[in-house]
């Protein structure tokens, strides 16, 4: 007889695995079905964020930065390094280790909260009295049944037409994490999160890395004052950037790959390189969920349908996080887990698509919330905008990085905080104050009041705030 549980969630990446951990906190008796491993073939749970995503490449992006700043940076602090190698394989090895923490600790939390963890593919079987079945395909083969089924089942790479990911030379995210020796060249399609991310690791290790991108301005999504204030840093250490490009022909041969396209002047190039990484963005991942099998509504880009709170067109099944529409990122999938678990409680789960925040961990790091100055004109919103370089920042100063700033976007009238925009060190870390102000709907005048310690880079948030009043302290 098959396994009954409240609720079954599907995928255990971070939109399922918080899901599943409150749903039971609540006290639902809930399963979680993953089939993610590792190389023993064991149990990986943290899907894509903590495999192939956001875990590894902080990892290597660490790395590479010490390195960075050993070969480039000590000596302006008095210290004296020569002969400063990178052990490619070492590097590797310290990643996996950081994902293997990270996956330990899921199964840890599941087996803290009493969440029954299966592992294998889990997918719709057929409709059963008072929920659904799920097949397991595992080891072995198991049914198990849910009043509720939470499907978190994330997204994969996509993939250039005509030429697929072999993972050796032609690479998506995953390839990229594990190349085992710096590439004398480094070729990348697409300059978002996971291009400039990528590139900027092998850059620092001593890779000639291209970046071609196909849009004609760079990193559109951001403002446009950070974006060029980003660009500026990125031509400055050598990472080349090339917008407006058409690629063309794709040739993956034993000793490399050849990219051939034309550049924004229409001039036709072609570009040899050891790696090709392709990041021209992501599409969800319903393979193999079987959601035929009870009438489960899919869109045109394969993106599971659902409502505003996240309920699909079936009663009882519901689906969060990069299988659904809104944006690819893990902390938003993780408050359309919990928020998922809560209304299934009956409470009034709530996620402010308005408040997510993006980061981009490059140097100097990008981070934003809320509207850019760009979308603000086109909806012909009045607003006072006030910014403050991190140059005039103590602490940027004593850490010797002094690049990028802090911009505020305020309502002209009301002076609520409409948007908040960064590049700059840390600032990954910084963005949390601006999230909390909008949140609770706050004026920039309240930021600028509040006491910020010094000296920190917070102070920088305080002086953008002044700033849209035109009364900064410190510059």
């Amino acid at each position: 007889m098959s396994k009954q549980f409240d609720v079954v969630v599907i995928g255990a990446g971070p939109g399922g695995y918080i899901a599943a951990i409150r749903a039971a906190q609540l006290g639902f008796q809930v399963a979680c079905v993953d089939e993610w491993q590792n190389t023993a073939g064991g149990p990986a749970p943290g899907g894509t964020c903590t495999n192939v995503g956001c875990i590894p490449s902080k990892a290597l992006l660490q790395s590479s930065e010490h390195f960075d700043h050993a070969n480039h940076h000590f000596e302006e602090h008095g210290i004296s390094a020569t002969g400063v190698k990178m052990d490619v394989a070492k590097m590797i090895a310290r990643k996996d280790n950081v994902v293997k923490q990270n996956n330990d600790g899921i199964l840890y939390l599941f087996k803290k909260n009493k969440v029954t963890f299966f592992h294998g593919r889990g997918s719709f079987a057929a409709k059963a009295e008072g929920g659904y079945e799920i097949k397991v395909a595992g080891k072995a083969e198991e049914s198990i049944t849910g009043k509720h089924i939470i499907i978190a089942t994330g997204s994969s790479a996509r993939a250039l037409p005509g030429v697929p990911f072999d993972e050796v030379n032609v690479l998506s995210n995953d390839g990229a994490l594990r190349i085992g020796a710096v590439p004398k060249k480094l070729a990348l399609i697409g300059s978002g999160v996971i291009g400039l991310e990528m590139g900027s690791v092998w850059r620092r290790l001593g890779a000639d890395v291209t970046i071609l991108e196909g849009l004609p301005t760079f990193l559109g999504a951001v403002d446009e004052q950070i974006a060029k204030e980003a660009k500026k840093a990125f031509d400055k250490q050598g990472l080349k950037i090339e917008l407006g490009v058409k690629v063309g022909e794709i040739k993956n041969g034993k000793k490399g790959v050849s990219v051939a396209y034309t550049n924004a002047k229409g001039e036709a190039i072609t570009l040899d390189a050891d790696k090709l990484i392709v990041s021209i963005g992501r599409v969800p991942n319903t393979t193999g969920l079987n959601g035929e099998a009870v009438g489960l509504q899919v869109d045109e880009r394969g993106a599971i349908v659902v409502d505003a709170d996240c309920k699909t067109n079936l009663p009882g099944v519901w689906a969060v996080g990069d299988v659904v529409r809104g944006p690819m990122l893990a902390h938003k999938a993780e408050e359309e887990g919990v928020a998922v678990a809560e209304r299934i409680a009956g409470q009034h789960g709530h996620v402010n698509f308005n408040t997510i925040p993006w980061v981009i961990y490059t140097s100097p790091e990008i981070a934003w919330v809320g509207r850019t100055e760009q979308q603000l004109k086109a909806d012909g919103v009045a607003y006072k905008a006030g910014t403050f370089p991190f140059l005039a920042n103590g602490r940027a100063r004593a850490l010797g990085d002094t690049t990028g700033m802090v911009k505020f976007l305020a309502d002209a009238k009301t002076d609520e905080i409409l948007g908040v925009h960064m590049v700059g060190p840390q600032v990954s870390e910084l963005i949390s104050e601006a999230v909390v102000a909008m949140e609770f709907k706050a004026s920039a005048e309240d930021i600028a009041r509040i006491c910020h310690a010094h000296p920190s880079l917070s102070e920088a948030t305080k002086e953008a705030a002044l700033a849209v009043d035109k009364r900064t302290l410190n510059f």
